[in-house]
């Protein structure tokens, strides 16, 4: 059983855009509560929300309408320095396009979270070298993002988007650019965290190999959940 008290709550959570005269929905009148220490895989095509959810989880767009929590945080009431140390603190981030620094080697671009927290850089590298060689990267630290596989990318990226410690993963399409043999290991890193380690875990995908590990299924269609399947 997962604790009473969700780490993610959202009530008529509504995110529009509105270029010149017409309006746009992201998402529409949500209601979503996660709980700790679940692994959540958002669905739906290309425009039902998911990418939009997953950047108001993280901290990076503003609601429009409703109420979202996140692990205590009100971000619909932050300001942009608490949004900034949310950011920092509580989530981290894996993206389809990996947002690897081209000019920084793998050690480099996985300690500058650290780094720009404000942790002593002893204590950045140290955490940077224990996750590179867990997952495999430690012939790769002084190698640029040109030099790596697509695999090797998306590594680096969940180290980076774990040195700070933080409660809450997302990954959006974290599969999408790599075959499937890659797919399957990033995927299999994303469930190792969530089960042995105790994240939270939220990915946004239109691959099913999450699917079998999901503790919670949410579909979505232009903005709205149709369809909720949860597995405890």
């Amino acid at each position: 059983m997962y604790p009473t008290s969700p780490i993610i709550s959202a009530k008529a959570l509504t995110r529009t855009y509105s270029p010149g005269t017409s309006t746009i929905i992201g998402i529409n009148e949500i209601n979503l509560e996660v709980f700790p220490g679940q692994i959540v895989v958002l669905k739906g095509n290309s425009g039902s929300g998911k990418s939009t959810l997953l950047s108001l989880i993280a901290g990076l767009d503003h609601p429009t309408r409703g109420e979202l929590t996140v692990a205590n945080h009100d971000l619909k009431t932050a300001t942009p320095t608490a949004l900034t140390r949310y950011r920092r603190d509580v989530v981290g981030m894996v993206f389809q396009s990996f947002n690897l620094l081209p000019t920084l080697n793998v050690l480099e671009n996985v300690c500058l979270p650290g780094l720009l927290a404000g942790h002593p850089d002893s204590r950045v590298r140290a955490k940077a070298n224990e996750l590179l060689e867990w997952l495999e990267l430690k012939s790769r630290l002084h190698h640029r993002p040109s030099e790596l596989s697509g695999g090797e990318m998306q590594r680096t990226a969940i180290a980076r988007a774990l040195i700070n410690d933080p409660t809450l993963i997302l990954a959006d399409e974290p599969t999408g650019n790599l075959d499937s043999c890659n797919g399957k290991i990033v995927i299999d890193l994303l469930v190792d965290l969530n089960r042995h380690q105790g994240r939270t875990v939220i990915i946004a995908t239109h691959s099913k190999l999450a699917d079998p590990y999901a503790t919670l299924q949410i579909y979505l269609r232009d903005g709205t959940i149709t369809k909720k399947t949860c597995q405890r």
